[in-house]
């Protein structure tokens, strides 16, 4: 979390290409419990406060709980799929992420930004073109996409590398308790 927060400081990594959206749907993915909501929104949170600071924003805003709550609905997203899935198919899944936060953020600024028209074509600008004078949120979505794809699969390869080591720890400790009549499964050396 440490490292995934340090990323999202301006300037380290390209803009609007974040882990934010793999790792939300990773951890609703992967982790149980409260853990899966608390280690990945807290963090968000409070990365979000610095953002804000830096920026000369106020410390929470409107944008920033609308942020919160979509990553919520990322990690309840990763919820609904199995790790044992295909990684192909949690890296869409991680894409599907993306492609809500993005269209979420982009309507609320849609709604809250008055140089939008408050009309079918002026939230079609908001999500295409954006305001004139700044980058296209275009853009942004395409950025948005690709890194919610590349880190989504980048940490589920990770966990799929990983099973194999794992399930053969478990086997090794699943040989030495006992069975159900009381005796060991493994007879110890003579």
């Amino acid at each position: 979390m440490v490292v995934f927060a340090m990323t999202r400081w301006p300037g380290v990594m390209p803009w609007n290409f974040s882990a934010a959206y793999g790792l939300a749907f990773c951890a609703g993915l992967y982790f149980s419990g409260p853990a899966r909501w608390i280690l990945p929104l807290l963090t968000l949170g409070l990365t979000d406060v610095f953002l804000n600071l830096h920026y000369g924003e106020s410390v929470i805003n409107v944008y920033s709980l609308v942020s919160l709550t979509t990553f919520s609905a990322i990690i309840w997203l990763g919820t609904k799929f199995s790790p044992r899935w295909p990684w192909i198919i949690l890296a869409l899944g991680g894409v599907a992420g993306a492609f809500v936060f993005y269209i979420v953020t982009n309507t609320i600024s849609w709604l809250a930004d008055p140089a939008y028209a408050k009309t079918f074509a002026g939230w079609l600008q908001a999500i295409t073109f954006g305001r004139p004078g700044f980058p296209a949120t275009w853009e942004f979505f395409r950025n948005t996409l690709m890194s919610g794809g590349l880190f989504t699969a980048l940490f589920s390869a990770v966990m799929k590398l990983s099973e194999p080591v794992e399930s053969k720890e478990t086997e090794s400790e699943d040989s030495e308790e006992e069975v159900p009549n009381g005796k060991p499964t493994s007879e110890p050396a003579k």
